[in-house]
């Protein structure tokens, strides 16, 4: 095994034999990779404190491809110790991570673990994790090969007069192909575009209505059930928590 350091964040955890976890840490530079950390769940153990779920650091580690790996040691660049004690916070954190997981084992890709990065970065700063999350949504959606059409209607290719938003048959629908599909607001049909093509890390305030955030998160939970085939446990959660919100 060859020693190794490089930067990540630990998507999920799970306990192994008596003392040790078994983390899965996303990294730009491997995607997914399995890390054991042996003896962390000893109360004495240096490693106890860092390996766990939404950590963001510079693990070092005996490589092994295609294989588990074995933990060193982890310097800390970001423990996100805002999110973990807000509920609504960590519960939207959650989700990307499962979220990201999944995507990962799909299509993995540089630019999803910079993705993440720059949405938890935010989120930790102080911003909408509900908008945050939902940007993120959009965007991987290209990854999962099923990013809807929010360039022109999605029906004719027309750019002129969109006026809502369809998830059955795939984003944006013009007025000449409008049928009966329920409308969203201009600002809705703006704003999807906008979240895709816009650089997370460049984002320093997010002051969307509750009626925008809404219609965009219909379309994208609806969008995710006909199209991804992914099931989403902290999806659930999610939702009870926007139903507590509104």
């Amino acid at each position: 095994m060859t020693i190794k350091t490089v930067e990540g964040i630990i998507i999920s955890e799970t306990n192994y034999s008596e003392s040790s976890k078994i983390l899965n840490v996303l990294t730009k530079e491997y995607g997914l990779i399995g890390i054991m950390s042996k003896g962390c769940r000893n109360v004495k153990s240096k490693l106890r404190g860092v390996s766990r779920k939404l950590l963001l650091g510079t693990f070092n580690i005996y490589y092994k491809e295609n294989s588990l790996s074995t933990l060193i040691g982890i310097d800390v660049i970001n423990s996100y110790s805002k999110i973990i004690s807000d509920l609504e916070k960590v519960s939207y954190a959650s989700l990307l991570l499962e979220l990201v997981y999944q995507v990962e084992k799909q299509n993995s890709s540089p630019e999803v673990y910079d993705m993440l990065k720059d949405t938890l970065n935010k989120i930790e700063e102080g911003l909408s994790p509900e908008i945050l999350t939902a940007i993120i949504e959009l965007k991987l959606l290209d990854y999962l090969g099923v990013k809807p059409s929010i360039d022109s209607c999605c029906e004719c290719g027309s750019t002129k007069d969109i006026i809502t938003l369809s998830s059955y048959k795939g984003g944006y629908i013009c007025r000449n192909c409008y049928e009966n599909e329920g409308l969203v607001s201009e600002k809705t049909i703006k704003l999807i575009r906008m979240f895709y093509y816009v650089d997370i890390k460049n984002i320093n305030k997010l002051d969307i209505s509750k009626e925008v955030v809404f219609e965009i998160n219909r379309f994208l939970d609806d969008y995710y059930d006909r199209y991804t085939g992914l099931y989403l446990k902290s999806k659930e959660f999610i939702k009870k928590i926007r139903v507590l919100n509104n």
